[in-house]
């Protein structure tokens, strides 16, 4: 099954991880480690990819508790995540199928540990700081490789972005937050999110910020329906396709 995952080389270090269209990951290589930023929903044997492009030690860091980002963490030994999207990892794994899932793949999770914001990590010639990012979930987290100017952010700044969900902050106070990381701007060129075919540049942050402001100022009316599975939501277009959806109150 590690068909399923493309591999397009960002970087002579960086690798985007393309499962089947629906979610991405990366790998960050350095001189001493390697790291994979997200998993992915581990249908593809990540860690044989992975083997397939370097044989040292690799742990992950995941940038958020979703299911498509975390249960291909089953490959590997040690992963990363913020204590606050703890419970939305065990709300996963209680969604009927979880449990037949690991069983068909005859694997089990690893322990998680903790990683908060200012946590720094060195590859070997690679530093990947982590900055909190709360919003589309409590502890969501960007992750900065500082040395190639490049920002893995997830799901919390992308071209689709779920706001819809329990949890999720209110648009005013998600402002708030994007525009106390705009600083980024100045370490980073280029953003590679969770469902990306390729690097963005980093003004997406520009682009995103003017669309959560449209929505705390009450603009939309006209937004369309979006239904996804779990019932109807609005969805505001921000860019050349891109959206955010929400709930109207």
């Amino acid at each position: 099954m590690e068909d399923v995952i493309k591999v397009t080389k960002i970087n002579d270090r960086v690798f985007l991880l393309n499962e089947a269209d629906q979610a991405t990951g990366y790998l960050i290589v350095g001189q001493n480690q390697a790291a994979v930023v997200d998993t992915m929903n581990g249908e593809g044997d990540l860690l044989k990819v992975v083997r397939g492009i370097t044989d040292l030690p690799v742990f992950v860091i995941n940038t958020h508790g979703h299911g498509d980002h975390f249960f291909g963490n089953i490959y590997f030994d040690k992963a990363y995540i913020h204590p606050l999207d703890l419970p939305l990892v065990e709300m996963f794994l209680a969604f009927d199928g979880a449990d037949d899932f690991f069983k068909e793949k005859n694997r089990a999770l690893p322990p998680f540990s903790s990683v908060k914001g200012g946590d720094t990590f060195d590859l070997g010639g690679a530093t990947l700081e982590i900055i909190e990012i709360p919003g589309h979930t409590p502890g969501g987290i960007l992750v900065l490789l500082k040395e190639d100017r490049l920002l893995f952010t997830g799901d919390s700044i992308n071209r689709h972005l779920w706001m819809q969900l329990d949890g999720c902050l209110e648009m005013g106070e998600y402002a708030k937050v994007l525009e106390s990381l705009l600083y980024l701007k100045n370490e980073a060129d280029y953003i590679l999110h969770g469902h990306a075919k390729r690097a963005e540049p980093v003004s997406l942050m520009d682009d995103l910020l003017k669309g959560v402001k449209e929505l705390a100022n009450g603009e939309g009316e006209d937004d369309d329906v979006y239904r996804w599975f779990g019932g109807e939501a609005r969805q505001h277009v921000f860019a050349e396709n891109s959206v955010i959806c929400y709930n109207r109150k």
